[in-house]
């Protein structure tokens, strides 16, 4: 069964979901701006893909951090602020046997999936 975390209202995240019901394939969602995500996925998904990939650093939620917060971002550090603002992973996250994909890319998806 293929793991899909996300927030239901985004748009990309829609589209996703949206690709899935189409091709018939089925999926678990995981509402991560209402049950959270934890620091151990989290630190699985940076492990995979790298920081640059996961951060969402595009959104309103990053601009509105502190200066601070936004410097000097490794790893630990980003998996330390998107446990406590879930709106900074990039969406959607798709865990299946044996990927990971971040992120909408019609293309890739159709590889992978």
């Amino acid at each position: 069964m293929i793991q899909f975390f996300g927030i239901p209202n985004c748009d990309t995240v829609k589209k996703a979901r949206k690709w899935l019901e189409t091709k018939g394939i089925e999926y678990s969602f995981h509402d991560y701006k209402k049950e959270g995500a934890g620091p151990a996925k989290l630190a699985e998904w940076v492990d995979a893909k790298g920081v640059d990939v996961v951060l969402n650093r595009r959104g309103t939620t990053f601009r509105q951090l502190s200066d601070a917060d936004k410097a000097d971002i490794d790893d630990a550090k980003a998996v330390r602020l998107m446990a406590q603002h879930p709106s900074l992973i990039k969406r959607p996250v798709v865990e299946f046997d044996g990927g990971l994909l971040v992120g909408f890319k019609e293309s890739e998806w159709e590889d992978s999936l």
